[in-house]
């Protein structure tokens, strides 16, 4: 199903406790890992299904115990999912476990133990376990877990705790975690024993331990320090306000608090070994794609003492025995409707929603348990009052207890399978399962990693608050167990909703736990209750079996192949064929998509598809065996007419034996070419069907080597190409480097001539070196700026990671927010839904009254029909009717009569009870005055003091809130301060461009700067050359020199503008983030439209649902009218009825006189037709014995003929035994003769008593027709008023149901109607809630832009301001952190004074019922008991009215606080307008001052540009210098290039030779891999050949076998017609000894000798068939051979072809290497055509040098 239909499967095992469904979950997850394994498997670890196996041992161990029904009971529910991937194999698992039952851990009954672990941790199959664990050898020794049984005989503790420590292996513990687990469980028994040594001390009885080796055990194992353990144990300590105090324990609470903690330790730690194997199950790099879940819950259990995990255990089994309900009746009905069919729901009684709704509706059990549980004065018996006072009486599954198992029982719950009685002792403590906060906080600081893994999740006791839940509320507090388990049974029963679910029910067959023992009564209890027996009924009564119309086309299209094309669809085609077979129309239906079937008709019409096969399959053989025949007649008759054909060619060969002619041409015949043409033929026609089988193949095969050759020639052409064009390119290369040397020869003559002008320039040197230090001051303050620039850069990048944090956590509101829409949609859909299933109900209400309305026409027009039978009645009866009407008539008198008379004595009474009231009140009406008087200004007194203490609270909440909101409201200033601070500076665009632009400027300034630089350099060059012209050689060096340091500078010059440009890259990347965070701004405000826009659409969709729920009302009232009018005619029907009933009487008592007539004649016919099938039967048995004894008569006189034969043949040899032989015959003829005449005798009694049988037969029969036709008259009449009787009683009773319906139908319409109400009032809720919430988004969202368009500010400040916000902010984080504690304190508060409140209400309740019932009790004084009555009502209501005072005067200190808090949010608003003028005052001020640095700069720089260009005119009157220097570096860098270019050309030679040397080796290997692949093919060809050949022997042999079958089955069919002929000769054998009375003993002899002869030659015949079977044998050998051979043929050539595909591989990797030889030689030639550009460059600079020259000397 799960890989079919794609959808999760879950597997529920159900039933009672101890009837087997953990050692069912373990068969299914066992057969699951065993059939779905993958076979994945790491070295040295555990399989999946290994692991998934082996956490039952673990589980059970810690989570089994043994009960009074159950020896290995779960004492736990566990949900198992195992998941999928896409193939169905396994991908891992998880669990998740449900209430694990704790008060076991600390008490258990006399017949009941522990969990296992504790007694397989004594067992000491680990050796060094109690050593480390502290234990001792006896379990006595620890009370808590030997308070009852200590064994059980089916359990073996020593080789479960071997099971369990093996699994903690297999799944993947460490040594320390598995005996981490040991330490703990046995901490808890320890803790056992540490309960037993507190002692009281000194009067308040204070607990401290004398003797405390059990909690330095305990102290040990937990890791914490004993002595601080026993102090916080006996003394544990509670915050009061801000300081710590330490309570007294009394040795009870201390106990209890011991006891708290070791269920505490051993519930955590059963949960993280859940986890743990879930970590182990669970592979994160499997795919999972489905998963099958089982559920293995406790199950529905009935003790004699039933407590808190009996209730819960129940409660979840009345949840899935609904689920079962729900799935196997209602959607299973549900489907039919759905499909089309006429199907009425039929209610089987299994509704348990009642008792569902008792547990979870509002003020009902759970309600009440968990408002019970968080009230701290509650106790056992005020739940149980409350639980009487507000379920019983409105319930019905809530009931009192049964004293008879449990008389302390409190009340009793009727679930599904019993009613059991519940004791609720403890249940408030266990609920809310109290922990020492104290010790829990030692053990989360202590040294046991598990323990302190165990407590993670509580809170503990910290000594300072942690400062990051300012936010959120505290992890578990008020989180009870009930709630806890209710939400996980929640996320259970949608989880299986989710799935497609099976249901597996276990039974348990007897309650003594005998083997092979069934109680009857007690199983078909459990069928009744768990639905068993309603899913056989609605089997029975439904369509179970169903298929879809696709299917059913495929499989039964064999039925009617004719009919099913001719359908227009697969229902017409599914009609077609269940009406070919005839199937009754009562046992199918035909859905709109699927065909149903009663149950059983599925296997009738696979026995009908059988029957088909069987005949089609029988007329195929029909046709197989008659051509076979035929083709055996055919053979015959050819190998006839070959046989004339021999024959005729002997008789010519021994005519032309001695002719001399014959004999010349068969000498010349063998020497002619034209006698052996059909040879020539026969093998060129073999070699063209062997050509022209293979033709095709090397068509293909020539194909495809022709296009690797195309396509390596073409890769050929193009190297070759190539590398021509590479050669080219080297002869221009040497061209263009000879002209360059020809241009260097005559360069360098210039160069000599201008060497002599070069030789002063020494005192240019310190000029140069000034220079340059210039230049590198210049660059060190350039990275200086650098520097500044990465860290505005890097405060920029901190500023967007803020703004993405922010712009995270908006997205998380979006998400909540969105979640909220989606949350509101589907209540929108779940409305829709309801109204539409609504609508669907009125529809049916419709069709309903339609058909009554149609059913009251047939009862009008059947009444007509009995009226006009009954009118001949009534002239008989009128006498009986009117005597009828006269004494019913008197009747109506008399009643009527007696009615006034009890009117009247009803009245007298009441006024007499009147009298009597008015006599007592005068009499009691003081004394009950003064006593409530008195009684209720004590009342009054103490309730005034009690609102005054409450008027104090509320004065010291109302200041703490005062305080607390002033707090938060400046924290929210400052954090909203801080924000758009963070964000201006984040978002400041317009400052970010005019400081692109400044970097800018100054960027191109300093280019500027270094290209006037450059040329004053120059300049300064020439200057110095002119003056320094006798220094040429030193002046050389030092040009090298400077030069040098000129590459350096130009390198650091080029560093600077690459960091400039990363500088720029990140500048255009904060922009862009910017510009991502406008855009996604913009997404959120369109996001915050859409999610308007849908909640104004669900407004529209509410307001749809309200009008249609007022149509439906409308609706409603006007069925219900409808409703009230079918009861009238009800009603009159009924009058009908009892009229009709009335005349049906007598003529009933007629036809009963008459059907027993009948019944006695058919008795009779009955027994006379059993008679007479008796005596046929008889006669039939006598004419057997009869046939049989002539067929003994015949066979004597056979006998006789034969030894008479014998005895003529044989002669007297044989005379004796003849006449023994005689005698016998003839006392068997005796025999048989007389046996002949007593069948006669018998059979002429057969006939006599057949005749007299017939004569009475036939009396009977026409006795019998007479009685009949009076029967059946009579029979017609009564059928008649009986069919009219059952109509009314029909109609009647459907009548009755539909009424029935249709209010059931109103309840829940009304009931829908208050569910819509309270849908309709949370959806209001939720959209004011999600309105304020926008709106709120919608402010931030517009101060957020705001904000954006504000100025920006230097990053050094606002890093200053950010740390100082930081720092306020988490000063007011912590004040606020202490304001909400205050406010959770009065809050706390308030919540304690109206508990309170309320329950001095539910007091004055029940002192106010205490009063009804004692003036129940009291009726003797009627008056005083009203007048006191209303006394207390007007005490009542005083009391009322003073709290409903009380509660306008806490609604007004509540307006005044909200008041308040308005103030306090003003004076926030204008303080953070303060805060902004400041902002805005600062920021100008920032701006005058950078405008006034700007302005300063651009002086500077003017100044900077003027000395400048005073420099640059200086520096023009040396440029001829400068060219001449400029020329020098032109020919020095042209030798370098010239050096480059002939080392370029050398590379490029060598480069060419060595491809040569590459294309050639190519060229070589491919030639050889064509030959290889040549040679390969040949291979392959003769393979084929070879196995051509090998199927041709193949054929041949198997035509030798077919003719050595057929020679086989020839000789079968020879030795058949010799056994024929055998049988033909012995009885002539036989004949001839008949006929052999002349020839006696000579013809018996020669008759024995052909006898012999015959078996010779059967022998003979038997021995070559046994030759033939061995032939036969051997060529089945040999074809099996042959048949091997060419399996191994077929190996080769498959390894062909993976040679032939690795040769493939090579070229293609051979291609890969040629196409990276191309791409080398294009990177070679790219370097050459870049060397040839710089060569033209350098020509060109070489002519620019020239013409300078020139220009100089002119």
């Amino acid at each position: 199903g799960m890989m079919n239909s794609g959808i999760n499967q879950s597997i529920l095992i159900t039933g009672e406790s101890g009837a087997g469904k953990t050692e069912n979950t373990k068969k299914v997850i066992s057969y699951f890992a065993t059939i779905c394994s993958s076979g994945k498997r790491k070295e040295g670890e555990a399989s999946l299904e290994d692991k998934i196996v082996q956490t039952n041992p673990v589980l059970e161990a810690w989570g089994n115990a043994k009960t009074v029904r159950n020896d290995n009971s779960s004492r736990f529910g566990k949900f198992i999912r195992i998941h999928f991937n896409a193939s169905g194999k396994l991908s891992g698992a998880d669990m998740v476990v449900y209430l694990l039952e704790k008060s076991r851990l600390t008490y258990q009954q006399p017949l009941e133990r522990c969990y296992h672990s504790f007694y397989n941790l004594m067992s000491d199959h680990v050796p060094d376990l109690k050593e480390k664990c502290l234990l001792s050898n006896d379990i006595l020794d620890y009370w808590y877990v030997s308070q009852g049984k200590l064994t059980v005989p089916s359990i073996d503790d020593k080789e479960d705790m071997m099971f369990a420590d093996e699994a903690f292996d297999v799944l993947g513990f460490s040594e320390q975690e598995k005996y981490d687990v040991y330490k703990n469980t046995a901490c808890m028994m320890h803790m056992g024993n540490m309960t037993k040594d507190f002692v009281p001390v000194g009067k308040e009885e204070q607990a401290e331990i004398k003797d405390d080796s059990n909690a330095v055990k305990v102290a040990t194992l937990a890791g914490i320090d004993c002595e601080w353990m026993i102090t916080y144990f006996c003394k544990p300590k509670l915050k009061v306000g801000t300081e710590w105090v330490q309570k007294g324990s009394t040795c009870t609470q201390a106990s209890n608090s011991v006891a708290g903690i070791a269920r505490a330790v051993y519930e955590r730690t059963f949960r993280i070994m859940v986890e743990k194997c879930n970590q182990t199950l669970l592979d994160p790099t499997m795919k999972k794609v489905h998963y099958i879940g089982v559920l293995d819950i406790a199950g529905f259990e009935i003790f004699d003492y039933n407590g808190f995990e009996q209730i819960c255990i129940n409660y979840v089994n009345e949840k899935l025995q609904q689920f079962f309900n729900q799935h196997m009746f209602t959607l299973e009905q549900e489907e039919y409707v759905r499909e089309g069919l006429d199907w009425a729901n039929v209610d089987f009684g299994m509704d348990l929603q009642p008792c569902i709704d008792m547990f979870e509706k509002p003020m009902s059990f759970l309600a009440i348990f968990e408002e019970e549980s968080l009230f701290p004065k509650a106790t056992d018996e005020t739940f149980r009052n409350k639980l009487f006072d507000n379920m019983l009486g409105k319930h019905p599954n809530f009931a009192k207890p049964n004293p008879r198992p449990d008389p302390d029982a409190h009340f009793a719950i009727v679930h599904y399978a019993a009613t059991v009685s519940y004791n609720l002792t403890g249940w408030l403590e266990k609920n809310k399962d109290p922990l020492n906060d104290t010790i829990v906080e030692m053990i989360k600081n202590g040294s046991n990693s598990l323990m302190i893994q165990c407590f993670a999740d509580h809170p503990g006791q910290p000594i300072e608050a942690p400062k990051d839940d300012g936010g959120r509320k505290k992890k578990g507090g008020g989180k009870t167990v009930s709630s806890y388990f209710k939400g996980q049974l929640d996320d259970l029963m949608s989880t299986l909703y989710k799935t497609e679910p099976h249901f597996i029910r276990c039974v348990v067959p007897n309650t003594h736990k005998i083997p092979g023992g069934v109680e009857p009564g007690l199983v078909m209890h459990q069928y009744q209750c768990n639905g068993v027996l309603a899913g056989i009924a609605i089997c029975r009564k439904g369509f179970p079996n169903k298929m879809m119309y696709p299917e059913f086309k495929a499989r039964y299209n064999i039925l009617a192949a004719k009919l099913v094309a001719k359908a227009k669809n697969d229902k017409s085609a599914a009609g077609a064929v269940l009406e070919t077979i005839k199937l009754d129309k009562e046992k199918y239906r035909l859905g709109h998509t699927k065909v149903f079937f009663r149950a059983g008709i599925l296997g009738f019409m696979e026995e009908v598809r059988e029957d088909r096969i069987g005949a089609v399959l029988a007329w195929l053989q029909s046709g197989a065996r008659g051509k076979s025949s035929r083709m055996q007649f055919k053979k015959l008759q050819d190998q006839k007419l070959a046989l004339y054909c021999c024959q005729r060619s002997i008789r010519n060969y021994y005519i032309g034996k001695t002719w001399l002619w014959w004999q010349i041409w068969l000498a010349i015949k063998p020497n002619l070419k034209c006698t052996q043409f059909g040879k020539y033929k026969q093998e060129y026609e073999d070699k063209i069907a062997v050509a022209e089988a293979n033709i095709g193949k090397a068509l293909a095969d020539r194909e495809k080597v022709q296009s690797v050759y195309d396509g390596l020639a073409g890769q050929k052409n193009e190297l070759e190409l190539a590398l021509k064009s590479g050669g080219s390119a080297v002869q221009e290369i040497i061209d263009k480097t000879t002209r360059v040397e020809a241009m260097a020869a005559d360069v360098q003559k210039q160069l000599k001539e201008v060497l002599d002008r070069i030789k002063g320039e020494q005192d240019q040197k310190n000029a140069l070196e000034a220079q340059r230090l210039k230049i590198d001051s210049t660059v060190a303050a350039l990275e200086g700026e650098l520097q500044n620039l990465e860290g505005s850069l890097g405060a920029s990048e901190q500023d967007r990671a803020d703004k993405d944090e922010q712009i995270r956590t908006l997205k998380e509101e979006i998400a909540h927010q969105s979640e909220m829409i989606t949350k509101l949609g589907k209540d929108k859909r779940s409305v829709g839904e309801s109204r539409q299933k609504t609508e669907e109900d009125i529809q049916t209400a419709e069709d309903k009254c339609n058909h009554l309305a149609r059913v009251k026409g047939k009862l009008e027009q059947a009444l007509d029909e009995a009226e006009d039978a009954l009118e001949r009645e009534k002239k008989v009866k009128g006498d009986v009717e009117k005597a009828k009407r006269k004494v019913e008539g008197d009747l109506k008198l008399t009643q009527e009569a007696v009615s006034d008379l009890e009117r009247v004595k009803a009245e007298l009474n009441q006024a007499l009870a009147r009298k009597e009231k008015e006599a007592s009140a005068l009499g009691a009406k003081i004394e009950d005055e003064a006593s409530l008087g008195s009684k209720y200004s004590k009342q009054i007194k103490e309730l005034q003091s009690r609102l005054e203490e409450l008027d104090e609270e509320l004065a010291l909440e109302r200041a703490n809130r005062a305080k607390a909101e002033k707090s938060r409201s400046m924290l929210k200033k400052d954090i909203e301060d801080l924000s758009s601070r963070l964000e201006e500076a984040g978002s400041n665009t317009a400052t970010q461009v005019e400081l692109n632009k400044k970097r800018e400027a100054e960027l191109a300034r300093l280019k500027g700067e270094l290209e006037e630089l450059n040329i004053a350099h120059e300049g300064t060059l020439a200057a110095l050359r002119m003056k320094h012209n006798n220094t040429m050689s030193d002046l050389g060096e030092q040009i090298d020199n400077l030069n040098a340091n000129k590459v350096k500078a130009e390198k650091d010059k080029a560093g600077l503008e690459r960091d400039l440009a990363d500088a720029r890259s990140g500048l255009e990347e904060a922009v862009k983030g910017k510009a991502e965070l406008d855009k996604q701004g913009k997404l959120l405000q369109g996001s915050i439209v859409d999610a308007n826009t849908r909640l104004d659409e669900m407004a529209r969709a509410l307001n749809e649902a309200e009008s249609s729920k007022k149509r439906l009302v409308v609706e409603n009232q006007d069925l219900n009218r409808q409703i009230e009018e079918l009861e009238g005619g009800i009603a009159n029907a009924n009058k009908n009825k009892t009229s009709l009933t009335t005349q049906l009487e007598d003529t009933k008592a007629l036809a009963d006189a008459e059907a027993k007539d009948r019944a006695a004649l058919l008795t009779k016919y009955k027994n006379m037709s059993t008679e007479l099938e008796n005596l046929k039967e008889k006669i039939e048995n006598e004419h057997m014995r009869k046939s049989d004894a002539l067929k003994a008569l015949s066979k004597a006189q056979a006998e006789i003929q034969l030894w008479r034969s014998r005895y003529e043949t044989e002669g007297m040899g044989k005379i004796e035994e003849l006449e023994a032989a005689r005698g016998k015959l003839q006392a068997r003829i005796v025999e048989a003769e007389e046996n002949v005449d007593a069948l006669n005798t018998k059979i002429a009694n057969a006939e006599k008593s057949r005749a007299r049988l017939a004569a009475d037969l036939d009396e009977a029969s026409m006795e019998y027709e007479r009685v009949h036709a009076a029967a059946l008259i009579t029979e017609k009449r009564g059928k008649n008023f009986d069919k009219v009787l059952s109509e009314w009683q029909a109609k009647a009773g459907d009548v009755a149901a539909e009424v029935e319906a249709s209010q059931n139908e109103g309840r829940n319409y009304s009931s829908e109607l208050y569910r819509l109400k309270a849908a309709q009032d949370e959806a209001v809720e939720q959209l004011d809630i999600v309105k304020r919430e926008n709106k709120n988004l919608a402010d931030e969202i517009k101060d957020l832009l705001e904000q954006l368009g504000d100025g920006g500010r230097s990053i050094h400040d606002l890093d200053k301001q950010r740390r100082r916000l930081e720092q306020e902010k988490e000063e007011l984080q912590g004040a606020l952190e202490e304001a909400e504690g205050a406010l959770e304190q009065e809050e706390n508060k308030v919540l304690r004074a109206q508990l309170e409140l309320s329950q001095v209400r539910q007091e004055i309740d029940r002192r106010v019922a205490e009063k009804e019932e004692e003036f129940n009790n009291t009726r003797k004084n009627h008056q005083r008991a009203m007048e006191s009555l209303g006394a207390s009502l007007e005490a009542e209501q005083r009391a009322k009215a003073e709290a409903l005072r009380v509660k306008k005067k806490l609604e007004g200190d509540i307006n005044e606080l909200e008041i308040g808090l308005d103030h306090a949010n003003k004076a926030n608003a204008e303080g953070l307008k303060a805060i902004k003028r400041y902002q805005t005052q600062l920021r100008e001020t920032i701006q005058a001052f950078e405008d006034e640095a700007r302005q300063r700069q651009q002086i500077s720089e003017a100044a900077g540009i003027a000395d400048r260009k005073a420099a640059a005119l200086s520096g023009e009157v040396e440029e001829s210098r400068a060219l001449l220097d400029s020329a020098e570096r032109a020919k020095r860098q042209i030798e370098m290039e010239i050096a480059d270019s002939r080392n370029a050309c050398n590379e490029m030679t060598a480069i060419n030779s060595r491809e040569m040397a590459s294309k050639r080796g190519l060229e070589g290997q491919l030639h050889t891999m064509q030959a290889e692949i040549d040679a390969m093919l040949g291979c392959a060809k003769n393979a084929e050949e070879k196995s051509k050949k090998a199927m041709v022997d193949a054929a041949r042999l198997a035509d030798e076998l077919r003719a050595e079958q057929d020679h086989a089955t020839t000789q079968a069919a020879a030795k058949k017609s010799l056994e024929t002929q055998l049988s033909d000769l012995e009885a002539r054998c036989s004949d001839a000894e008949a006929a052999a009375m002349k020839g006696g003993k000579a013809a018996m002899a020669k008759l024995e000798n052909r006898i012999r002869e015959l078996e010779a030659e059967l022998g003979s015949l038997q021995s070559r068939t046994s030759e033939t079977m061995k032939a036969y044998q051997r060529s089945e050998r040999k074809v099996k051979e042959l048949a091997f051979a060419q399996d191994e043929d077929k190996k080769n050539q498959e390894r062909m072809s993976d040679l032939a595909g690795k040769l493939q591989q090579k070229i293609k990797t051979y291609k890969t290497q040629i196409e990276e030889a191309e791409e080398i030689a294009a990177l070679n030639l790219a370097k050459f055509r870049k060397a040839q550009q710089e060569l033209e460059e350098t020509e060109e600079r070489a002519k620019l040098a020239d013409a300078g020259i020139v220009a100089a000397r002119l």
